[in-house]
């Protein structure tokens, strides 16, 4: 079927954090600043990564009978969800797994969370390449463990690892696990399989475990290849732990299943304990029938809203190019997150963001919440129909067009 990602569906009062509520320093608040019905100029909210689409109709239809039947009792996984997972990762990305491998967790943030108690112990340090999806230092600070910070290069427009760094802070032998975000959040980059490979070999070296962040991983544009990280085989795959979820490519975040998947035995094993420790046996009912049925039945509806989003982003590129050259977006290979380089604006980190939630009522990510390489920037969730970007573009403009002035 073809899917109408051009209408916009009210998401007010629905209780949604990207519509409903704003982040504030150590707290979300609830706000109706995006409420038409309230604000005759109603903020646009383009932050939090979750979609303003539909989830694929065969997951609406399926999750709508499941409910009807009214008992609302535990589920466990059934054979059929683990083959589910196991045919899309092999059809789409290439990777072949094993049932035994996957661990079930209700979102890679609090996965992310257990990992860090798991394998690192309080004073020992966990390594970062901001600027980078700012959950990483909750997960590392909220243990009791030590940020180490490897940033990327930002160069000629574009992103690349600094692997003489890398191998320099791997050497500390109190560094005990890299965090490797792939494909990278906020920045768009897709690492390459000799860049993993790289990666890899200096955290082997030094005995580095490497957790890699995969939840947008089916989220990829143009001629660009994704690689798994664990699929480079042998000592990368014993040393890896990688997260996974269908939340980000069709719009599941709400129903919170994610899988984790540990080749490892022992390693494997000894995340089980964390789990069990934790109370924490299995999703909720339509957390799993979601993703089963998203990994069945989704994939046109990926095909779709990939190309959709693309051309998103070429709406945005061609606006900036034509109304605000100063912005300069870095190109966008993987997730549906724009990053924009608005450093040629000349502001702060707070006239930047007064600029776009006050002047141009556009609620944004801002680039410093992603660590201080990140200042200047600005994320702009991409999943929206086009009609609610162009119109933030159009607001942004007449923000920075009065600034100017």
């Amino acid at each position: 079927m073809a899917y109408d990602f051009d209408r916009r569906i009210p998401r007010n009062g629905t209780g949604s954090l990207k519509w409903d509520f704003i982040s504030l320093p150590g707290e979300r608040c609830f706000w109706d600043e995006t409420d038409p019905s309230k604000h005759a100029r109603p903020v646009l909210p383009l932050w939090v990564a979750d979609m303003d689409f539909p989830a694929p109709q065969e997951v609406v239809e399926a999750v709508t009978e499941r409910a009807r039947q009214g008992i609302y009792g535990y589920a466990i996984p059934t054979d059929a969800y683990y083959d589910a997972v196991i045919s899309w990762m092999a059809r789409r990305q290439g990777w072949q797994i094993e049932r035994e491998w996957i661990c079930l967790t209700a979102g890679v943030v609090p996965a992310l969370h257990m990992l860090v108690s798991t394998y690192v112990k309080p004073g020992e340090k966990v390594l970062i390449q901001p600027p980078v999806y700012y959950p990483f230092y909750r997960a590392i600070e909220n243990n009791d463990a030590v940020v180490v910070l490897n940033p990327l290069i930002y160069e000629n427009g574009r992103y690349r690892m600094d692997f003489d760094d890398l191998a320099r802070k791997c050497a500390d032998p109190a560094v005990k696990m890299a965090i490797l975000c792939s494909p990278h959040n906020p920045v768009g980059r897709v690492w390459t399989r000799d860049e993993l490979r790289r990666f890899g070999e200096i955290c082997l070296t030094h005995d580095v475990l490497v957790v890699s962040d995969e939840v947008h991983g089916d989220l990829i544009f143009g001629d660009v290849s994704f690689t798994p990280y664990a699929s480079l085989g042998g000592a990368f795959s014993d040393r890896a732990v990688v997260c996974t979820a269908p939340s980000k490519t069709f719009n599941l975040a709400g129903l919170q299943s994610s899988n984790l998947i540990i080749p490892h035995p022992e390693l494997r094993a000894v995340y089980r304990k964390t789990l069990q420790r934790n109370g924490f046996y299995t999703l909720n009912a339509f957390g799993l029938l979601a993703a089963e049925t998203a990994y069945r039945h989704g994939e046109a509806w990926l095909t779709q809203v990939l190309a959709y989003i693309e051309e998103n982003y070429h709406c945005l590129t061609a606006f900036l190019s034509t109304h605000l050259p100063m912005l300069k977006p870095v190109p966008l290979e993987g997730t549906y997150l724009a990053w924009i380089d608005c450093r040629a604006l000349g502001l702060d980190a707070d006239a930047l963001e007064r600029l776009m939630l006050e002047e141009a009522r556009v609620y944004l990510d801002e680039g410093y919440i992603f660590g201080p390489e990140g200042e200047g920037f600005e994320r702009i969730n991409l999943a929206c129909p086009r009609s609610l970007l162009i119109e933030a573009l159009e607001r942004i403009k007449t923000a920075v067009d009065a600034l100017k002035r």
